[in-house]
């Protein structure tokens, strides 16, 4: 795994999970979508539905539980069952987040989201949590054709900002994220939410963080 030597030029960052403190609360959700549907739905799942496009998602729900679940039943009701939870509770951004973008305001370094979720979700997300305006592109999972691990959501967001792959610092705490992030040729520093990185991602020693002060803290230590 590459290390960084100096300051990026940009930095891509995923968004639930990284970002916002979703995760916790969309792994609710697909527990209160099938009680709402009367179905069953094993919670050993979700942890491997996060970072995940909509349809991946449906892809791993239907191998766990086989081909006559009722998958699309279950993914109708998981927005309702989500949104009521964020309705009631709201959602929280990580720790770290906003001294971590004023500093890179303060460095000029380029800043895009690349997220899984449908690009008009993540618009009224970010939006909701008061941070729409501070990244210069929103890349959704709805815009591409292959989600993470693909490398594609995050070379189509360093497109959209004017920077080479090999010039972006990618953020993520998924790894179907960060695969896809080195597949990218970029830089990754993994920042786990709901669990440790599995072996897989360890084996190729990735850069890890703790939280987004310790990234805003290793960043600064960095050449500009």
């Amino acid at each position: 795994m590459t290390m960084l030597a100096r300051r990026p030029q940009a930095v891509i960052f995923d968004m639930d999970g990284l970002m916002l403190d979703t995760e916790p609360l969309a792994a609710r959700a697909w527990s209160d979508a099938a009680r709402a549907c009367a179905m069953s739905f094993d919670p050993a799942v979700a942890p491997r539905l996060v970072g995940r496009t909509f349809a991946d998602c449906r892809e791993l729900i239907v191998a766990h539980h086989g081909a006559d679940y009722g998958v699309d039943a279950l993914m109708g009701a998981w927005h309702d069952a989500y949104d009521a939870i964020v309705a009631r509770e709201g959602v929280p951004i990580k720790p770290g987040l906003v001294e971590l973008l004023d500093w890179l305001d303060a460095q000029r370094i380029a800043r895009a989201v690349a997220t899984s979720t449908r690009r008009e979700r993540a618009h009224a997300k970010l939006a909701a949590a008061s941070l729409l305006d501070r990244f210069a592109a929103i890349v959704g999972g709805d815009e591409i054709t292959r989600g993470k691990p693909d490398p594609e959501i995050f070379l189509v967001a360093a497109a959209r900002i004017g920077t080479p792959p090999e010039g972006c610092l990618v953020l993520e705490d998924s790894p179907a994220g960060f695969e896809a992030a080195v597949r990218a040729g970029m830089t990754a520093i993994v920042v786990p939410d709901l669990c440790e990185p599995p072996e897989q991602v360890l084996g190729v020693r990735p850069q890890v963080k703790r939280t987004l002060h310790e990234v805003r803290d290793h960043l600064a230590a960095l050449a500009g």
